[in-house]
This record gives structure tokens, sequence and C-alpha cells, in this order.
């Protein structure tokens, strides 16, 4: 019985002698030397000791996935009693190799949590505590060819607790279960000799060219090689470009690292708007190693500290997505597994004007990186450290540096991938140790953050968390601000008299990034979360419909998005959270009213939507009180975030309450307007005196402008007028 749940788990390959042709373009043959045997599927599951393998599996479970998805369903799992039942999770398959056994087989598991144990065959592979980073383990000597049958054996731990001290556990101030399992794809990878352990992309637009770094490991005796590249359009597959290397002398035991300089004359860069893939093929007389890339270049100015992408200012509009906090949402299931959702989740949030994302606290899949290649979105990857001041003394600078340099080799070659976020919110000098220690590895030179801690370069992003609306954790006091608050406030956060978003000002006047703001969350069916309610109770009084509070949320975070954008002081600004959990006990949360078809709120929509266009006329204009009658200065700022010219009709209306729908309507009536030109990356101001009404009541203060698809883009503020 136990050998049939095995064979219906079988996975045969059958290997090929010599070359594997493929085709390349008009007519021609490329040669491969390495085959990538997929190992995901259906795996048995069994819960028991963290060293004594179970004899029996019962259940049955995906790779890549959680163990909560397994069937039949244990108890407990993830949640602080999960070691009460078990200390680790079983996983078992077995697969079949037809044909000899080639001189090198790697298993590599890309993540899984909680720290991992591999058996094949019923011997002990090795193990691999991180929980963010691949395994990659050489189980030559172990496997079994010429048809016999291969058991694949990984144990994990069942709870971030079963790590070891000093050991990076993802720990979450707001996450409630830590669910263990192999939750990204499982491989193995079949190759000659010499061995192509990483290839690293560097594009330089400049020279049209792209500098490759190629690592070949070692050798058991001396040998002389080449590397051979050929480069292609990922989508086409048309060639653009050949390069070969010298002969390379390579020494026994030693690692070797050989560059290459390949040209790709009139290459086609990658934007987010213009996401244009390019495949490498990189290859020995016995490896070979294939992977996409993007003639994408990335930094900050040092005279603006505004983003340049591929040398031209680029205004970073995003949001968040927080995959393990998603992990624990009751309506997950399978989704951050399929792909055509993830597609769709990345290609929702371009709707919203969003050019960029941070994957904050933690990674997805690495399926989610490949799409946000293809969609066009920039992401700032974030390690997953969130300690605040509360930093555990047994984790050092090593072992992080450790784990930085294994994600740093899985994503350099992304386009995608812009900054490299070491940690969240967090006071340590550790973090900024191991930065230090594994900057060098990335020959693109992508940008840093250090969270709360100190930037490790003059152009590193100091990172900014500006919650003015703020209320305490456990306690019924509603935060004191209001909108009006904004009248004269420095529009870049963490300098002297403005709002702050970090535990120190920014001294060095590094670039800085916006990644949270708000504290008004509420929950996919309206309600506050615990964190907001004490805030909505205040504002709108506790009877408040989820409508009332849905309609206040858009417009007050629209109007601070609106601030953080106007001064062009920040070089990124982004949305708290565009993907998260909805938790009748959460802190936070999104705001999709169909997670399953990624329906987003509509109010959320429209007004959020409007503020992060990049065309748009804001109102720098923050009273919420007018004496009627009154003449006022209300400034107006236009934005152009495009790299090309904008003109139009920039109007302003004064709508009564009454005959305000929230965009729906048409704009009337027009108390002014002004025609304007923006050059690329452009911003202007200009003033209105605008006479209210002498009657008291609630009005809209509205600026208007059409977009170049036709869509009439608008800043709003809510104006009660007094009477004097």
């Amino acid at each position: 019985m136990e050998r049939l749940r095995l064979v219906s788990l079988l996975c045969r390959v059958i290997l090929l002698s010599g070359w594997l042709v493929l085709s390349r373009g008009a007519g021609a043959e490329e040669k491969n030397h390495r085959q990538t045997i997929p190992l995901d599927g259906i795996w048995e599951l069994a819960e028991g000791r963290m060293d004594t393998m179970p004899n029996d599996f019962p259940a049955r479970v995906p790779v890549p996935g959680l163990v909560d998805l397994a069937e039949p369903q244990f108890q407990e799992v993830g949640t602080e009693e999960s070691l009460r039942f078990r200390e680790a999770f079983w996983y078992r398959r077995s697969f079949r190799l037809d044909g000899e056994v080639p001189p090198l087989v790697r298993l590599k598991i890309n993540k899984a949590c909680y720290g991992m144990r591999v058996y094949l065959n019923g011997e002990q592979v090795g193990e691999h505590l991180p929980s963010f980073t691949p395994a990659v383990f050489d189980v030559t000597s172990l496997v079994k060819g010429g048809g016999e049958e291969n058991v694949l054996v990984v144990r994990v731990g069942a709870h971030r607790r079963a790590l070891p001290p000093g050991i990076p556990d993802g720990w979450d101030f707001e996450k409630v279960r830590y669910i263990p399992g192999i939750y990204d794809s499982v491989q193995l990878i079949l190759s000659g000799k010499p061995e192509i352990l990483s290839v690293q992309a560097v594009p330089n637009l400049r020279h049209e060219c792209v500098r490759l770094y190629v690592t070949l490991g070692p050798q058991t005796q001396a040998m002389d090689t080449v590397v051979q590249c050929t480069i292609r359009e990922a989508r086409s597959g048309r060639v653009v470009a050949e390069q070969g290397s010298p002969t390379v002398h390579l020494t026994p035991g030693e690692e070797k690292e050989i560059e290459l300089s390949v040209s790709i004359p009139d290459c086609h860069p990658w934007t987010p708007e213009d996401p244009f893939l390019y495949e490498a093929v990189v290859s020995t007389p016995g490896d070979t190693q294939r992977f996409r890339f993007g003639m994408r270049e990335f930094r900050f100015d040092p005279q603006t500290k505004m983003a340049m992408l591929n040398g031209r200012i680029y205004p970073l509009r995003g949001t968040n997505v927080c995959i393990y906090r998603f992990f624990e949402d009751p309506a997950r299931g399978n989704l951050p597994w399929r792909e055509e959702w993830v597609r769709r989740l990345h290609e929702t949030f371009r709707t919203m004007h969003w050019n960029s994302a941070r994957y904050c606290i933690g990674f997805p899949p690495e399926k989610w990186y490949d799409i946000a290649d293809e969609v066009g979105l920039l992401i700032q990857d974030e390690f997953p450290i969130w300690y605040l001041g509360q930093w555990p003394k047994e984790l050092g600078h090593e072992e992080l540096a450790r784990e930085y340099a294994a994600w740093m080799r899985e994503r350099w070659n992304h386009p995608s991938v812009v900054i490299w976020d070491a940690q969240n919110e967090t006071r340590t000098e550790e973090t900024g140790a191991a930065i230090r220690e594994v900057r060098h590895l990335d020959r693109s030179g992508r940008p840093w953050d250090n969270g709360w801690a100190a930037p490790q370069d003059p152009l590193d992003v100091f990172e900014s968390h500006p919650y003015p609306f703020f209320s305490p954790k456990g306690k019924n006091q509603p935060s004191q601000f209001r909108l009006s608050q904004l009248t004269g406030k420095p529009k870049r956060p963490d300098v002297e008299g403005g709002l702050r978003g970090n535990v120190q000002l920014n001294a060095g006047n590094n670039p800085v990034i916006i990644n949270e703001y708000g504290w008004l969350w509420l929950n996919r069916d309206g309600s506050p979360t615990t964190l907001s309610r004490p805030n909505y109770d205040a504002l709108l009084g506790p009877q408040a419909s989820a409508e009332e509070r849905r309609k206040f949320y858009a417009y007050t975070i629209a109007a601070m998005t609106e601030f953080w954008r106007a001064g062009r002081e920040v070089a990124g600004v982004m949305h708290f959270c565009g993907l998260g959990y909805s938790r009748p006990d959460g802190e936070t949360s999104d705001n999709f009213v169909d997670l399953h078809n990624l329906i987003l709120e509509p109010h959320f929509v429209r007004r959020v939507g409007d503020a992060f266009s990049p065309v748009i006329a804001i109102l720098d204009f923050w009273n919420e009180e007018v004496t009627a009658g009154a003449t006022v200065e209300v400034p107006v700022v236009v934005l152009n975030d495009r790299w090309r010219n904008w003109s139009g009709l920039v109007r302003l209306a004064l709508v009564p309450e009454n005959g305000f729908q929230d965009g729906a309507e048409k704009l009337a009536p027009v108390v002014a307007e002004r025609s304007c030109r923006l050059e690329p990356v452009d911003r202007q101001t200009f003033t209105v005196l605008v006479q209210f009404p002498s009657r008291k009541g609630t009005f809209y203060l509205v600026a208007e402008l059409t977009d170049e698809g036709g869509r009439r883009v608008r800043s709003v503020r809510r104006v009660e007028i007094k009477k004097p």
C-alpha cells in the first residue's frame, strides 16, 4: 500500500544522451547541456518529531504551497499551539530517471520554512536553516538512474520557533500564524562540467551592451574551457547577439569568474511602461544556463534625490504586498501559486497608476518576480526583518550577510528588482554591517534601504512612514490630527517642522521613499481594523456605515497621497497596502472587496486612483473650514510624471455637497480655468482666487484635468462654509 501511494506521485524523467537541440531563431541550432526537472505537484505529508522520520504519510499537500492546504487537515497549523502537536512536518515524493546519471545532479528548493533537512533514498543530504533563500544540494552520489525509484523526503520545522536562535524567522508584530511549508518550487538540475554556478547580467545602455559575470564551479582536475553566450528577444526569439570567451584554464578546486561584454546594437530598454525582455543562454561544454533580463539601469540622482530610470528622472508611485501576512488570510487558499491570479493582481496594480511596489517584510514565490518583469513593476525587495527596538541579541550581521548574498544572487537579473531593502522599521547596527559586507556583489549597484537604521550610502533610501493618524495599539485614543494641519508643512518628512516617519531625522538628505502612511485601514467588509477603530469612532461616530467609512478613507488617503506628491521632494509614494490580510482581529488590510476576482473598492479606485495619476492638478489647499463669502487663495500644483509633454486645461469648480457624485457628474459651476503646458517630468504651480458662497453648507472644491486617454482626473477637498 505504501508503495502504491509513492507510485501515484511518481515523476519519470528521460535523460537524453548527448546534447539537447533547441530552436534558435532563423533555422540555427543551439546546444543545451542542462535539464531542469520540476518536482512540483502533490506530495505526501506527515507530522512528527524533528529527528525521527515517520513511517506513514497520511496526508497530501501541493508543492509549492503551505501545510494548511493538506488533506486531511492538521490541527493548530502555524499557531502558537502548533508545537504541542508536532515538532515538524515531513514531505515525501518519488521520481525516476531513465538512463545514466549525469555528472552533476542538484536539488534546488527555492524557499521553505522553517528550516529544512533533506533525505534522498534514505540518506541525509543536508540541512538549510534559512526560510527565505534557496537551498541547493548536490545529490549526484545518491540519485539512482536506469529507471529505478528515488524517494525524496524534506523535513520542515512546524513553526518559526523551531528555528535555532540567530536565524531570521520572519517575526511580524501583526501576524498570529506562522504557517510552515515548501512555499516555492522544487526542481532537479542535471548537467555536466564545468558547471555554471551563477550568471549576473549588468546592462549598460550608453554603450548598448550587457556585461555578463559567469561563475564556474570547482573542478576535480585541471581543464581548459570556453563560455558561449547567445542573446535573443524573449518574446520573438530573434537572436540579437552572440559572444564567446577566450579559452579559460581552470585549476582543481577553483571557482572561476569570467566576464563577457556582449554588444546589443539598438538595444530596447526595459521600463514599466514597456517591459521589454531579453533571454540569455550561457553555455560551457557541459552546462547551460538560461535566464531573462532587461536593459534597465536604476539609481538616485545626487542633485534632486529623485529616482533615475535609464538615465531619466522617474517618480515612483506604488503600493505594498505583505505576502507573509496574506499567507494567514482566511480567503487565501492557493491564490499565491495560481499564475493567472498573480498576473491579474499585478495588472490590477498598474490600473491604479502604480509603477512600483514594495514586497514588504518578505519574499513571494519566485514566479512573482517573473510576472513583475513581464507586467512592468519596479520592486523594492524587503528582507523579512521587523523588530522595532527589540533586536534579538543572537542575530548577527554574519548570518544576515550570508542570507543577503543568497537573496541577491537569486534576484539580480530581474529588471523589476531595483532596491534591496534590508529591513523594516528596526533600530540596529547589524543590518548596516551586513549591507557593507555584500553591497559589492551587485555589479549593477542598486541602492539599499536600511529601515530605521542609518543609510549606508548618500544615495541609499531613507525609509519614512509618516502616520499622522497614529493611535496607540490597545488604547481607545484617537488621533487629534486633521488634514487642515498640513497647511504650511514641509512636503518632505523627517525634517525640522515636518511630519515624522522615522525615529531619526534625515540628516544626510538621502532620497526619501514614503512606503507607508495613513493609519485608517478598513477591512474588506468596510469595518475598521483594531488599529483604526478609535479614529473612525471619533471622526464619523460608532454608528457610521461601511459606505461612509469607505468614502472617508478614499478621500483622506487620496489627499495625503497628493500632499506628498505635490512638492516633488520625495522619490516615491507607496500606498499601504495593495495586498495583505483581512481578519476580524487584524490591524491593517488591503482594499479588495472581491479577493478572488481582484475587485478593488470603487471609492478607493476613483479617489486614490486619481491621486496616483501621472498627470494631475493637485489642490494644495488644506483648509477644512472657510468663512461664508470669503475670497481665498487656492494654490494648484500640476504634475506631469511622464516622459513626454502634456498640455491641457485645468478647471476648478465649487460643487455643493448635494451635487457631488464622486466623479460621475459634470464639473459645475466652474470658478476658474488655466491652460497649462508641461515638459516631461515637469511641475507647475499657480494660484487662483476663489470666492466662497455667502451661505453656510458643505462644498467640494475640485480641480480637474483630462489625461492623454481622455479620462478626467480630479483632486478634491471638502470644505465646510461657516457663518462669520
